[in-house]
């Protein structure tokens, strides 16, 4: 690492599972990245490895007890939290998890949870039939939707002897993924407030269309290009509300999320919330077609050697509130493609009168659905401009797409004037 770039800071918190004695190879491991790493740990924590431990491998005092005699900092929670770049917590028990989800803070790391405002990250580790509890299912959804990224264990032989999943994932990969958020926040742009006072209405995700109660159609979109666009438009001053499909990535904090998963329950959330917003984003993958009849029961295979689907066309909400957009207000679209992407792309953005449109093609390796990044064109209608992005971060790419947003807004301020 050169000398002159700040070293990310990492809160590592321990809790009390046998698994805690893997932090410290956790804690090595950050550190040959060139991470500076601090530790927190639970009181039963110091059972399964001294304190000791982790002070001699970070030359730094182990915070346990905010009113400990020897603690140096009598607030250390706040002052803390508010110095790393990222919290993991390895392991995180059963019990940790559901303090956070509930918002308990009766120790120094559920303490230090709740006034963070860096990335939070947890590695969990526990018997399975902890794991697989109905109470840790729901603190785990908790946790998730506000936006705490999870490294899930992995089933194996358990401290117990049992077979199952909860072992604590391999070091390695849980460092991997803890430096994969590090260096994602690295290359962001600084906030800035250029989409101030902006309402964004933004669809994420891939619908589902029932086919019987069990079946349905949908596809592979993971909802990681529309929840990067909400996040960065919130952080760049906007007012975001999601309606949210069938999605697998991580939900970001500080946007209003509205539970859509077909495409009629999306077309009418949209409805219900277009009023008053300035910028709509339709993010997401809407089936084109839907079965005309669904099952009241479970379709049998017994005696069918083949079925037939009588599909019906779903609205088409990109085009229905482009329609009926007010003055002022700008409707980006999406278009993934296989073939002759651009052209797909310039004739959905003038047939359905679209202020922009961004084109995938998702056959190209590291663009497309279930990615990290992504590969896109951007097409103005104001300017007739073709802007083709090279492979970066969704993340990177939705700033890339704000700037544009922006850009527009400007242009027409300076018109109006």
């Amino acid at each position: 690492m050169n000398k002159k770039e700040i070293p990310f800071r990492v809160g590592l918190g321990v809790s009390g599972g046998i698994a805690a004695y893997k932090a410290i190879e956790v804690l090595r491991l950050l550190q040959k990245s060139g991470c500076r790493v601090q530790v927190a740990m639970t009181r039963h924590a110091t059972e399964f490895v001294q304190p000791l431990t982790f002070r001699a491998l970070t030359d730094q005092y182990v915070l346990v007890d905010d009113y400990d005699e020897g603690n140096p900092d009598p607030i250390a929670h706040i002052n803390f939290s508010q110095t790393i770049d990222l919290l993991l917590i390895v392991p995180a028990t059963a019990n940790i998890l559901g303090k956070f989800a509930n918002g308990i803070a009766d120790d120094f790391l559920s303490s230090t949870y709740l006034a963070a405002n860096a990335p939070v990250m947890v590695a969990p580790a526990m018997n399975v039939s902890m794991w697989d509890h109905p109470a840790t299912q729901r603190n785990i959804e908790k946790l998730k939707n506000d936006g705490v990224h999870f490294v899930e264990p992995v089933s194996g032989e358990l401290a117990c002897k049992t077979v199952g999943t909860g072992k604590l994932e391999d070091v390695e990969n849980i460092v991997r993924q803890a430096l994969e958020i590090l260096n994602r926040q690295k290359i962001e742009k600084p906030a800035t407030n250029d989409l101030a006072g902006e309402k964004i209405l933004i669809t994420i995700g891939g619908t589902r269309e029932a086919i019987d109660p069990v079946r349905f159609i949908s596809n592979h979109s993971s909802g990681k290009m529309g929840f990067a666009l909400a996040e960065a438009a919130q952080k760049r001053g906007a007012q975001v509300t999601a309606v949210c499909a069938s999605t697998t990535a991580d939900r970001p904090k500080g946007i209003t999320i509205i539970d859509a998963i077909s495409a009629d329950a999306m077309h009418k959330a949209v409805r219900e919330n277009l009023s008053a917003k300035s910028i709509f984003i339709g993010a997401a993958a809407v089936a084109d077609f839907r079965p005309a009849n669904v099952d009241e029961f479970k379709i049998k295979k017994t005696g069918l050697d083949r079925l037939n689907l009588e599909l019906e066309k779903t609205a088409d909400i990109l085009a229905e509130v482009s329609a009926a957009k007010t003055a002022g207000m700008l409707v980006i679209g999406f278009a993934a493609e296989t073939n002759d992407v651009v052209d797909f792309a310039r004739s959905k953005m003038q047939r359905k009168d679209l202020d922009m449109v961004i084109a995938n093609d998702i056959s190209q390796k590291g663009a497309g659905f279930n990615t990290e990044t992504n590969i896109a064109t951007i097409l103005i209608k104001s300017t007739g401009a073709q802007i083709d992005l090279p492979l970066m971060s969704k993340r990177e790419m939705a700033d890339k797409v704000l700037d544009e947003i922006a850009n527009i807004r400007k242009s027409s301020a300076a018109t109006t004037a």
